[in-house]
């Protein structure tokens, strides 16, 4: 867990610190002719503004955020309930695991949890215990409670400056980029068990379909 959240802190770290400018010199590059000018039949390209520590952190929540809603709306509601436990296998260890439902909820109520103290947004109290609110109980409030957080996440992100992001996120010690890149490689791990359950019910998760098994 600790190599994931250090390659997390890397890649954001070094996708914001990407020299400015460099795009828009290449363009122009592009764009010149062989006597040094810029030929006028071609279009000058708008340029691009320099990644930052926000926009970068943020496509990365957009990229698991992804993932785990469509594997979300994949499973089929009557399986929502569904664990291994009830395969009954002998001599495994499923019992008392969380239910696809219960993983839904507990990447939720996680986001919340890691996320709020970079926004200030208070952490309900109902979202203790780590499978989120028990008054959750179908597929389409699980998915809302879901995408929710991670409206939180991309909030989060937005706070992100190279000015404050190794400076400590309200009462916890933890670096503001820290609780934003453990956010991700926490859903990372969670998305992973979702997926297993897709496949244990005979459905190919969406970021595999159309490749090759």
């Amino acid at each position: 867990m600790e190599q994931t959240r250090v390659f997390f802190l890397l890649a954001v770290v070094t996708l914001a610190m990407t020299i400015p400018g460099q795009g828009t010199n290449s363009a122009a590059a592009a764009t010149k002719t062989g006597t040094g000018k810029s030929s006028p039949s071609q279009a000058q390209p708008l340029p691009q503004a320099p990644p930052t520590i926000a926009s970068a952190m943020d496509r990365e929540i957009s990229g698991i955020e992804k993932q785990i809603v469509d594997a979300a709306e994949a499973m089929p509601e009557d399986k929502y309930n569904f664990s291994p436990e009830s395969f009954n296998l002998p001599g495994s260890e499923y019992k008392g695991v969380r239910t696809f439902a219960q993983q839904v909820k507990h990447i939720a109520a996680s986001n919340y949890a890691i996320w709020s103290p970079l926004t200030g947004d208070k952490f309900p109290d109902d979202f203790m215990g780590g499978n989120g609110p028990a008054a959750l109980k179908t597929k389409a409030d699980a998915i809302k409670f879901l995408k929710d957080s991670f409206a939180l996440g991309h909030k989060a992100a937005d706070t992100l400056t190279t000015e404050n992001m190794l400076q400590p996120a309200g009462r916890s010690q933890s670096t503001r980029l820290h609780l934003a890149t453990f956010g991700v490689a926490h859903a990372f791990n969670h998305y992973g068990q979702m997926v297993e359950y897709l496949r244990m019910n005979g459905i190919v998760p969406p970021a595999s379909r159309g490749k090759s098994d």
